[in-house]
């Protein structure tokens, strides 16, 4: 059986954020019985991905950020600019992060690590909001 839900997150500017709760108040309908299951997580643009990494310390996102920055620098001779100095970088970073991840559901609860969250990669500098397709099988 499955269930499906198409919602936006909240607007944010370039960086890491910890979207777990978001997240969680949008599915919780879906959860809701399912004693075993997936949910799978899909983020609808090309300048932005989710990903599953340390929710404790707040430098995780700091950490994240910077090593992304390193590793696709937005000072590389891009070519395909026609919406932003940002755009072809974003492009870039999305496809190293990518855009669905898959968690595990069990008694009615995404079955994550102790230390485990589920975060928004906004590679964009001005804010956007992004809209996810969560979809859980049981």
């Amino acid at each position: 059986m499955g269930w499906q839900k198409t919602f936006n997150l909240s607007r944010r500017s370039k960086g890491c954020h910890l979207v777990t709760s978001e997240i969680t108040s949008q599915i919780q309908d879906g959860l809701n019985g399912v004693q075993a299951g997936m949910l799978f997580l899909f983020i609808q643009h090309t300048s932005a991905a989710l990903t599953i990494n340390e929710n404790y310390d707040p430098d995780v996102r700091k950490d994240m950020d910077m090593a992304l920055d390193n590793a696709v620098p937005e000072t590389l001779d891009w070519l395909h600019t026609d919406e932003g100095p940002d755009e072809s970088v974003s492009h870039t970073k999305t496809t190293l992060v990518g855009t669905s991840i898959s968690i595990p559901i069990t008694d009615g609860r995404m079955n994550l690590g102790t230390w485990q969250g589920i975060y928004l990669t906004e590679f964009r500098h001005m804010p956007h909001s992004r809209r996810i397709v969560a979809t859980i099988l049981s």
